[in-house]
């Protein structure tokens, strides 16, 4: 069957990890991380493109990005920006183009993990953790609207990308 996998969830939830896991898994599939991709085109970071231009100016990179991956194409794995599917017409153009898994984490484990990188424009202020939790609440809301929930919290790595093998019938 040919599908397209699209990971999305906060920044910190794991989508880069089971993106590359799956990427190694499915060899027919090819792996897009949107924010890579605007990285590479644009020749300077996220963090630079927020600081430089503005977040409105990368909300509108990622939605061109995600409209051009979207347009031709299956055997896809897309993981996308931790804001991206806030863009109402991101996220019909997602849920339309393959089966959207939003890889739920538990404050704490996003905390952790994000507490020591300087590279999330969105974070870098004096309480991240309040900011993180902000957008978490902000943002599950969407987020649910995926196909499908998994929770990383409970699911170590190989348990999460077997779920997604299982429900994509590859």
């Amino acid at each position: 069957m040919s599908s397209n996998i699209i990971l999305v969830g906060m920044p910190a939830s794991g989508k880069t990890t089971i993106g590359n896991l799956l990427s190694q898994k499915l060899t027919e599939y090819t792996l897009i991380d949107t924010d890579s991709l605007i990285e590479k085109t644009q020749g300077m970071s996220i963090r630079d493109i927020f600081k430089k231009y503005s977040e409105d100016y990368f909300r509108k990179l990622e939605y061109d990005v995600i409209q051009m991956v979207c347009s031709v194409g299956h055997n896809k794995i897309i993981s996308i920006g931790g804001g991206a599917f806030e863009n109402p017409h991101n996220r019909a153009t997602l849920l339309k183009f393959g089966k959207v898994f939003y890889l739920k984490s538990d404050l704490d484990i996003l905390y952790y993990r994000i507490s020591k990188d300087s590279s999330r424009p969105l974070l870098q202020n004096e309480n991240p953790r309040q900011i993180l939790e902000n957008l978490l609440s902000k943002r599950e809301e969407n987020y649910k609207k995926a196909h499908y929930t998994i929770d990383t919290s409970k699911m170590n790595e190989d348990e999460i990308v077997r779920f997604i093998l299982n429900e994509t019938n590859t």
